[in-house]
């Protein structure tokens, strides 16, 4: 069966209402005799880890610790360079 509690009481005894609530029983909350509004338990939320929410949202390098070779190429090459103020 379904309790019914007016809302007046309710405010007052809401943390005893939720754990009510959270145990399986229904409450209806009600003002001036009418129902306006239901606690009920809802199930629960699975968490889920970060790396859960990111699972096919991008690419990732075979290895990322590896530079690209032709960006590498290059700065090899600035350090070769004439131009470059570090070779003397």
């Amino acid at each position: 069966m379904t309790a019914q509690v007016p809302v007046a009481e309710a405010k007052k005894t809401f943390a005893d209402l939720i754990r009510r609530a959270e145990a399986g029983e229904e409450i209806e909350l009600t003002r001036y005799g009418r129902p306006v509004a239901r606690l009920v338990a809802t199930k629960p939320v699975p968490k889920r880890s970060i790396v859960g929410l990111m699972v096919g949202k991008g690419v990732s390098p075979a290895d990322p610790w590896a530079g690209d070779a032709e960006i590498q190429e290059m700065f090899e090459e600035s350090l070769d360079s004439k131009d470059n103020p570090l070779n003397w």
